[in-house]
């Protein structure tokens, strides 16, 4: 999907091997303006300063993945619809 828009990852992680925690998710935060946070096939736009970090993470008390950051927006979990508006610009 990143081929098909010129775009390229600045940073990539495997969650299973190097999971974040709760400061590197506050930190990735304090970057943005706005979160999209899907849930199967449910998106919810919540503005940085309303977002909990449990609203980030699954069932299993994980965070989701994957973690998608374009500019000042960040798209936490799959959401195919979303993931090409961020990709578009």
């Amino acid at each position: 999907m990143l081929e098909n828009h010129s775009v390229e990852a600045v940073e990539e992680r495997n969650s299973r091997k190097q999971p974040l925690d709760d400061v590197g998710v506050q930190g990735i935060l304090s970057e943005v303006t706005t979160v999209f946070v899907a849930r199967g096939k449910k998106r919810r736009e919540i503005a940085v300063g309303e977002v909990s970090l449990d609203d980030l993470k699954g069932p299993t008390g994980n965070y989701r993945a994957p973690m998608v950051r374009s500019g000042d927006r960040l798209l936490v979990g799959f959401h195919p619809e979303t993931l090409e508006e961020l990709l578009a610009g």
